[in-house]
């Protein structure tokens, strides 16, 4: 078994896992500290480095493309200090950094891990129940429904409405974007029927976010639901059938046309086409009736 412990946090290695563990010092992040211990199986990483600095080191994870649902709501948009996969390595530790990161590279060759993206989540996201309180907005996710209610600092037009519910089964995506400069930053939900392109400010299924020291729990929220959508695997998978209603030869007879409306119309019950993914395959199919 391979460890390493410093202030900001400790990471262990047994040969099928490694197990990070946030420290209690006051430089370490609130995001990582709410987030808690990670238990990342050997399957989902990609690759691990060390890095050497004057003043500290810096271990770094790099995870499977689709393993983690917290990196995938939050488009690599988590900043160092943030970042559950990054550990600060004092200078007298260099030594055992490099052993750490040596053993997670053998057993990544001896198990012959390969780099590729995969197909589903390999682990689980946040645990549930969360609420989180930020912007101009209160954000809660039981595992079903996400909650949506807003505080005085909410623009008027949005408040009007009142608090928000939605069914996972209505959401067909979720995205974090962190303050920056002189932007805002949001987290939003795609609803099914509910498209828009207003500014979180005004948007009914968005928090806008002002760069405050919550703003990055807001991340948790995001990922937790990500987790219980369909992989971003499976939307890609869906489209290829979309594209092949729309390639269909002439010489396809009319059973074969029924069948592909039927799995159209089921990967659409199933929330992994889109209204206007299901509505072009569609089309496309039934011109060929």
């Amino acid at each position: 078994m391979a460890e390493i412990i410093q202030k900001d946090g400790t990471w262990a290695f047994d040969g099928d896992a490694l197990r990070l563990t946030p420290g209690r010092d006051k430089n370490v992040s609130l995001l990582r500290r709410t987030l808690g211990e990670l238990t990342v199986p050997l399957g989902a990483l990609a690759g691990i480095s060390f890095e050497q600095g004057k003043k500290s080191g810096r271990l770094r994870l790099r995870l499977r493309d689709g393993a983690d649902p917290l990196l995938h709501a939050t488009g690599g948009r988590l900043t160092e200090p943030h970042d559950p996969y990054q550990l600060v390595v004092e200078p007298d530790r260099y030594g055992v950094a490099e052993y750490f990161a040596d053993e997670v590279r053998n057993a990544l060759l001896l198990e012959q891990v390969p780099a590729e993206p995969v197909d589903t989540f390999l682990l689980p996201g946040p645990a549930v129940p969360l609420s989180v309180s930020a912007g101009d907005g209160t954000a809660g996710f039981d595992g079903e429904h996400v909650r949506l209610e807003w505080n005085w600092k909410t623009e008027d037009a949005k408040a009007a409405a009142g608090a928000r519910t939605l069914a996972v089964a209505d959401i067909e995506g979720v995205e974090w974007w962190p303050a920056a400069g002189l932007e805002n930053g949001c987290l939003r939900f795609a609803v099914r029927g509910a498209a828009t392109k207003a500014p979180p400010k005004y948007d009914p299924n968005a928090v806008e976010l002002w760069g405050f020291k919550k703003d990055p729990l807001m991340a948790l929220v995001a990922a937790a639901v990500q987790a219980r959508l369909p992989h971003p695997s499976a939307r890609a998978a869906a489209a290829e059938p979309a594209r092949d209603a729309v390639a269909v030869v002439a010489g396809d007879d009319h059973d074969a046309l029924l069948r592909r409306l039927r799995e159209l119309g089921e990967l659409h019950r199933d929330g992994v086409l889109t209204d206007d993914e299901f509505a072009l395959a569609k089309q496309a199919v039934l011109k060929r009736l």
